[in-house]
């Protein structure tokens, strides 16, 4: 069966909940890894998840905000350090823009072991890619685009998998029309909701950039998609996020909704 299991949930600073960050395990057991959060506790979710980061070839970063760039590090040395043990086979991928690229080159540089270094360029290749560049691996099919952001430049994606089945990240920016081309009725959608609508003097979702649960849910009637998945969210309730956001969500989208927890499992 084919899975997405959100390794966190939680916008930057949270502290009840890892930050967004999840795998897609396919159906022979290969991964794919999109951000990685804030630090080493990638390894501890990637462990409690039960993926095996010998079945882990392939990565997209988004954007190079400390919530999702600082994980990837500790992903290059564990994987770095399979490879100098002989315990991983094959090439790690990953696939980000420009300035994502030179980040990991010099953040890599600054932090790893010489012999752990050695393996970029060798088992592990940063693959620069482009707005609405295209690339197949895993038997789908996955179209990178610019979010259009006014902060840190940073992609989305779109998948179309082998069987038809499409899935759309909209990273943890707005939505911008630019993406509709790739989100408009894709089966999956998954989209940031830093906070419910009432609670956005509380929160200022606006001031950084980001939107609310109702936002999101009216971007995802207007493109007419089937699930929505939100993540990026603020953490301070946790124990009625789930059920508060499914039913702000609701009121404008008719599809299915999901706000899952760290670690939570959806089927695709």
């Amino acid at each position: 069966m084919r899975e997405l299991t959100m390794l966190g949930t939680g916008s930057a600073m949270v502290t009840n909940c890892y930050n967004t960050c999840f795998v897609i395990q396919m159906e022979e057991g290969e991964c794919f890894l999109t951000d990685a959060g804030g630090g080493n506790t990638i390894l501890r979710q990637l462990e409690l998840a039960g993926v095996d980061c010998k079945r882990l070839h392939h990565m997209f970063v988004t954007h190079g905000h400390t919530d999702h760039v600082l994980g990837v590090i500790w992903v290059i040395r564990k994987i770095a350090s399979m490879l100098n043990q002989g315990t991983y086979e094959g090439v790690f991928h990953i696939y980000c823009h420009d300035v994502v690229r030179e980040m990991l080159e010099v953040m890599t540089r600054l932090t790893l072991k010489k012999k752990d270094l050695a393996q970029l360029g060798r088992g592990i290749l940063i693959h620069e890619i482009r707005d609405g560049e295209q690339m197949e691996f895993l038997g789908m099919k996955l179209t990178a685009f610019d979010t259009l952001s006014t902060k840190a430049k940073q992609f989305g994606y779109a998948i179309v998998f082998h069987d038809g089945l499409r899935l759309c990240c909209l990273g943890d920016e707005p939505y911008n029309d630019h993406a509709e081309q790739y989100a408009k009725g894709v089966e999956w959608l998954l989209s940031e909701a830093f906070c419910q609508y009432k609670d956005r003097e509380r929160f200022k979702p606006y001031e950084k950039n980001h939107s609310t649960v109702k936002e999101a849910g009216e971007v995802a009637a207007r493109l007419g998609v089937r699930n929505l998945i939100l993540y990026h969210t603020e953490d301070k309730d946790m124990e009625h996020r789930k059920e508060n956001y499914t039913s702000e969500a609701e009121k404008y989208f008719k599809g299915n909704v999901f706000v899952p927890d760290d670690l939570e499992v959806i089927a695709l």
